[in-house]
């Protein structure tokens, strides 16, 4: 967050002027803050320093008009002058500030004076905050207590029993430096954000501590007819070391392309506070004691240099040397394809949240674990999913408010922990959901009405013509037995003997749990293993020349038993065919009383195709090969003969 001191001094910079800060020293009493309060940290890496000074015989009232007017204009609330006043000084300088009624933290003390303590809340501990909220406490969470217990919440919010109220005389003024993870998880922990939790997160050094508690007690006398105690309490049990960096002008040349004058570099970082010594073309520089930035080391000085040179005028300038070899990755390119053959398959890609809850997945993954979020964002992800569905559902029920066919298909990682182990297992999926009518409304529709509905062949067929454009070598569709799938109407697809995924209709029972809109339609959905898909895509296929010669058409439909497949038919009918048969497609299946039962007919349209043209004799005497096979091994019955 930048200070209002931070933005003058980069305005300062930028125009040669001089950075003039708040003057300081104010008169102090006799009466020394050391002997009336105490103050320890019990983990200096949790707060690196705590100051704090008591401003005796205060008068509440309002702050001045001005104060008020920059408060406001920040989007801040007027209190009173000494709430105001830490108020202003945050945004002078950068550093939070609280008021304690020391009064009251004298009464908690009894005939001790007060000691203040930095510590994390004991677990079980309860505090009543600012905004009257009764707050459970836990050892993650940093505290400022005395001896009796917690006061307020470390750089988040102060308690309600030690606020400054209108009764209050003397007042204990904070200036501390925290630890901005520890900040950060409390705000979040606790839904409690507020300005002085925001700086913190951000990091605040331990060396604005003090000057900002200076300034803001030398406001409080001034407008609160406040007398400052002298020796104030200031626990800085590990003070950082100064930062020395050393920069070379080679090395400015080398990252802006440019020559940078040693002067211009020199009086740049010492407007920004910089120590500088010049030494030719070597500056060795400390850093300001406000800078936490500074943690690469030259780099950040020469950033520091273009900001306030001016990006404008940074020369624009070829590379120098040659463009590395461009290099295929041949895992992004099938992702790639994979998607564009879903579109051309006419289905939208959809992007959903990693994030969800078990009980949002449970209908899918029943029991399953999951990997759970330490610092969930919100209480709907709180873990990360284990399938890509239950988010493209959800998808899918808000689309069908605007659209009556939805189409999707989703790439991404699932996460599945791994015993013993930190980190999960993160394989890649393809999801893939459709729902609504095959075909859109069109005004010669036969009987005006809508178009059929999108069934298990229709995503076998979006399925299909993956693999085909994908060129991958013996695929098969299995019956399947996942559970969330409707009961004949699912397949497991398998590419070349191995498993990759199950696709069909959401089961009736499942699909209401994800919303009314799919309760009394067919979901389809796939959820395939895009890894072992795409692991099995040849390096190279082969292209075949377009056969100039004309094909000749037949048909066959054979009486099975109703077990017997239709990929146990057609590999027979591939057989028997041999490389004449070029292409065999089912296109009647029947069930009746004109067959025995027990029994299906199969009807396939069969395509004859050579490179001459093929006589009548020829084609009859592979049709006839193919029927011998038929009989002899899959004991069917010829139709018509």
């Amino acid at each position: 967050c930048l200070s209002l001191i931070g933005i003058a001094r980069e305005v300062a910079a930028l125009t040669g002027g001089s950075l003039k800060k708040p003057e300081l020293s104010s008169p102090r009493s006799s009466e020394s803050t050391a002997s009336l309060l105490k103050v320890s940290i019990e983990n200096s890496k949790l707060s690196a320093r705590y100051q704090a000074m008591l401003i005796r015989n205060v008068k509440i009232g309002p702050a001045p008009g001005w104060m008020q007017r920059r408060l406001v204009y920040a989007g801040m609330r007027p209190i009173s002058n000494i709430v105001d006043i830490t108020n202003f000084v945050m945004l002078e300088w950068g550093q939070p500030l609280h008021a304690f009624d020391y009064d009251v933290l004298a009464k908690r003390a009894g005939a001790k004076p007060p000691h203040i303590i930095v510590r994390p809340a004991r677990a079980g501990e309860r505090l009543k905050t600012l905004d009257n909220q009764d707050r459970e406490l836990n050892p993650d969470i940093l505290v400022i207590a005395d001896e009796a217990g917690p006061i307020a919440l470390a750089g988040v919010m102060g308690g309600l029993e030690t606020e400054v109220t209108a009764q209050t005389t003397n007042v204990l003024l904070e200036s501390a430096s925290f630890d901005y993870v520890c900040i950060r998880r409390t705000m979040r922990a606790l839904n409690l954000p507020s300005e002085a939790s925001m700086r913190f997160s951000k990091g605040v050094h331990p060396e604005i501590v003090k000057p900002a508690a200076a300034r803001a007690a030398q406001l409080m006398a001034k407008y609160a007819s406040g007398s400052i105690c002298a020796c104030e309490v200031d626990c800085y049990p590990a003070p950082l070391p100064p930062l020395k960096i050393e920069l070379k002008l080679d090395d400015v040349r080398r990252l802006l392309g440019m020559d940078f004058p040693a002067a211009e570099a020199e009086r740049i970082l010492k407007a920004l506070e910089f120590a500088v010594e010049r030494q030719g073309d070597l500056l060795k520089t400390t850093a300001p004691a406000h800078r936490l930035d500074i943690q690469v080391g030259p780099a950040d000085l020469i950033e520091d240099l273009a900001r306030i040179h001016g990006y404008d005028r940074l020369p624009a300038t070829l590379l120098s040397a040659p463009l590395p070899e461009q290099r295929g990755n041949r895992a992004l390119d099938l992702e790639e394809r994979t998607r564009d053959l879903l579109v051309q398959a006419g289905l939208q890609e959809a992007i959903t949240y990693a994030l969800t809850t078990p009980e949002r997945e449970a209908p899918l993954t029943g029991s399953a674990e999951y990997v759970k979020i330490l610092n969930p964002i919100n209480a709907d992800r709180v873990a990360m999913r284990r399938t890509l569905l239950a988010g493209m559902l959800e998808a899918v029920r808000e689309n069908l408010k605007n659209f009556a066919t939805v189409k999707m298909f989703e790439i991404g990682a699932v996460y599945w922990p791994k015993a013993g182990e930190k980190l999960p297992a993160e394989p890649s999926r393809l999801g893939l959901v459709m729902t609504g009518r095959r075909g859109g409304d069109f005004w010669a529709d036969s009987g005006g009405g809508p178009g059929p509905d999108l069934n298990f062949f229709d995503l076998k067929g979006v399925s299909e013509s993956l693999v085909e454009g994908l060129h991958l070598p013996n695929i098969a569709f299995r019956q399947s037995s996942a559970t969330w799938l409707h009961p004949g109407q699912a397949a497991e697809l398998v590419v070349d003997g191995i498993a990759a995924g199950n696709l069909g209709r959401l089961h009736p029972r499942i699909a209401p749990q994800f919303g009314k809109e799919l309760a009394e339609r067919a979901v389809l959905v796939a959820e395939l293993d895009l890894e072992a898909i795409l692991a099995k895509v040849p390096e190279r296929h082969r292209y075949v020349p377009i056969i100039q010669f004309p094909r000749v058409l037949r048909d066959i439909a054979i009486v099975v038993p109703e077990e017997t497949s239709a990929d146990k038919v057609l590999a027979e009918l591939r057989s028997g065919g041999g490389e004449l048969l070029r292409a065999a497609t089912l296109f009647d299946v029947y069930r009746g009383d004109s067959i025995p039962s027990g029994t299906k007919s199969l009807a396939y349209a069969l395509t004859y195709q050579a490179n001459n043209t093929l006589t009548d004799k020829e084609v009859d005497k592979i049709h006839k090969r193919i029927e011998d096979r038929l009989v002899h091994v899959l004991k069917a019955q010829i139709r018509g003969k």
